[in-house]
């Protein structure tokens, strides 16, 4: 058999090690392959100075609590490991302890503590130490005090026929606007103009009738999401490769018109060219990979999806307690960390 070009071979090498070839029936060249002397002619041995020139960060959009970047010229696996410590290892504070005075509405103790948990709260964490573990008092630096007191009455205004709850009863609805900060011990002058309170003021907690009360005083302590999903900063931060949808040859008319129906809206556009509408792929980034070109035979070919290896499109959103680029940059302080961790470990075992 005649040898393949090496031009050829060539191409199919950059392919592997570039591109996450999506095909009708299953993803090629999933796995990472550049690793020193993998491939022939290649330079793969890591070199700090080739990544800093490679690497990049690109912010795309922020608008208030969701932050989308791209992160360029990185490798899965630390792309993975901010997206999971923006998960479970960036702490905030978060509601630990209730104690519970009295509660004779229809929410049981158990869920109404779990409900006031799962309520983010505005409350910087760098500002308070982590609670030793066997500590049942809390302190000022390790501890923010909330109380919820309220009681449901019936309007003596109310007109006789109504029949709206809202009309025949006051504070029947317990919302977490009700929360208010009680400042322990010298939180009142550390704290000279915090304004400590749930992040959002219309989360409902309980729905009460006259003569039911919830009178609680709650402990948030600062924690991380490993231990409990409350603590988690992100309702959600998730990465995805960069689309890279390439037309093999020219798809024209009819063919055009299907192959746009096939993909997100905005990824195809069709160009009129002498008198032919000609399909050209306008912004790859827009699509989803549903596969809906697999579906056509006649086009099925003339396709090729793939995604660009390293480079990593975040969506990183925010409860709203931080905003999403400080947390980004904590956790990449914590991924520092982690890292000069093992370094001093390493230092510190005698090497046999």
């Amino acid at each position: 058999a005649p040898p393949i070009a090496p031009m050829a071979a060539r191409r199919g090498a950059e392919e592997m090690r570039d591109r996450v070839v999506l095909g009708e029936f299953g993803v090629r060249n999933v796995h990472t392959t550049d690793f020193p002397g993998n491939y022939p002619g290649y330079e793969d041995a890591w070199d700090q100075r080739r990544f800093e020139e490679g690497f990049r960060v690109d912010v795309i959009r922020e608008e208030g609590d969701a932050l989308e970047f791209d992160m360029v010229g990185i490798d899965a696996a630390i792309a993975n490991a901010f997206r999971r410590i923006l998960l479970a290892e960036v702490p905030t504070m978060a509601v630990e302890k209730v104690f519970v005075y009295n509660n004779t509405s229809i929410v049981q103790d158990e869920i109404l503590a779990h409900r006031l948990g799962l309520i983010p709260i505005r409350a910087d964490p760098r500002l308070f130490e982590y609670r030793n573990q066997g500590d049942q008092e809390g302190t000022e630096i390790d501890t923010l005090q909330f109380q919820l007191k309220i009681k449901c009455k019936r309007n003596p205004q109310a007109a006789k026929e109504s029949s709206d709850p809202d009309e025949l009863y006051f504070n029947h609805k317990v919302y977490s606007k009700h929360m208010t900060w009680v400042p322990l011990g010298n939180q009142t002058d550390l704290f000279p103009d915090a304004d400590f309170r749930p992040v959002h003021d219309d989360i409902l907690i309980a729905l009460l009738r006259p003569g039911q009360e919830i009178d609680v005083l709650m402990h948030c302590v600062k924690g991380i999401g490993k231990d409990h999903a409350k603590f988690s900063p992100v309702a959600t931060a998730s990465y995805r490769l960069l689309p890279d949808i390439t037309l093999l040859q020219p798809i024209e008319d009819e063919a055009a018109e299907t192959l746009q129906k096939c993909f997100s809206p905005g990824v195809i556009e069709i160009q009129n060219v002498n008198g032919k509408k000609v399909a050209r792929v306008a912004n790859a980034r827009l699509d989803t990979f549903s596969r809906e070109v697999f579906r056509h035979e006649g086009l099925k070919n003339l396709v090729r999806l793939a995604r660009v290896r390293n480079h990593y499109i975040f969506s990183v959103e925010s409860t709203g307690i931080l905003p999403p680029d400080v947390l980004v940059s904590e956790a990449i302080k914590i991924l520092m960390g982690k890292c000069q961790r093992f370094l001093n470990e390493l230092d510190s075992v005698p090497m046999e």
